[in-house]
């Protein structure tokens, strides 16, 4: 029997529901079993209370009391902090530098989550996963994303209700989910803008439309993601909480 006949057998068989979580890094086999006896494990939907239940890790959908847990080691989910000036595209026809320059020796085919324009910077999602890009890119699912944002002050204390309620730009009405001054330097202000707007530049606009123009933009957070002490052009891969939590904000 060839080895390509052995891993297709091995594949329509299954694996053991505790040893690919145990891979997955949600406990040891032991801790595993109990938390299947427990049935704090659903499998496709369906909870799981048996221990001889084998599954297939590229395909199976497993959830570990309610957060879904990555078990298909093909699916790709990292963070990039993507640096000011970098174009948000995989590729450039006039050679300028953009995200894809930093992802070259990454295998397989990989979607930036969204976009962030030239000049802000920050948290960028980078995945393999079209359905869960697509998901936290839809206005549907109201995914939350927080910025910094320097601009010009001083900023009057109402500033934060009239955003919070909502003004009107040429293309629609917006408004913010939270917003405040962080702090105040002479003529500049730092301020934290959080909103599930997902409109080209919309932070920018928004914040030049109420007489503040942005001086320097920073996106620190999608969802529970958040940025720590990532340095700029630095990518890492999300944790086993981070990626559960995105799927979970999504509904997948």
């Amino acid at each position: 029997m060839t080895s390509e006949h052995r891993s297709s057998n091995a594949a329509a068989e299954g694996v053991r529901l505790q040893k690919v979580l145990s891979r997955a890094g949600v406990a040891s086999r032991r801790a595993a079993e109990e938390m299947i006896l427990e049935g704090r494990i659903e499998v496709d939907g369906e909870v799981v209370t048996e221990l001889g239940r084998r599954v297939d890790p590229e395909t199976a959908v497993i959830h570990v009391d309610g957060t879904r847990v990555m078990v298909n080691d093909n699916l790709t989910h990292l963070m990039l902090n993507k640096p000011r000036g970098i174009l948000c595209t995989m590729s450039d026809d006039q050679g300028r530098p953009c995200i894809g320059d930093y992802l070259r020796e990454r295998q397989g085919k990989l979607f930036h989550v969204g976009r962030l324009d030239q000049d802000t910077e920050g948290l960028l999602l980078i995945t393999n996963d079209g359905e869960l890009a697509n998901r936290l890119m839809h206005p549907r699912y109201g995914v939350r994303k927080t910025y910094l944002a320097e601009v010009l002050g001083p900023v009057p204390k109402d500033l934060g209700q009239q955003l919070r309620k909502g003004v009107e730009l040429d293309d629609g009405p917006v408004k913010v989910d939270r917003f405040k001054v962080v702090d105040t330097v002479r003529n500049r202000a730092l301020v934290e803008v959080v909103l599930h707007e997902g409109r080209k530049r919309i932070v920018r606009r928004l914040l030049k439309h109420v007489g503040h123009p942005v001086q320097r933009l920073v996106r620190t957070r999608i969802g529970d993601v958040r940025l720590t002490s990532e340095r700029p052009g630095a990518i890492r891969p999300l944790n086993r909480q981070e990626v559960g939590s995105l799927y979970r904000i999504v509904g997948m």
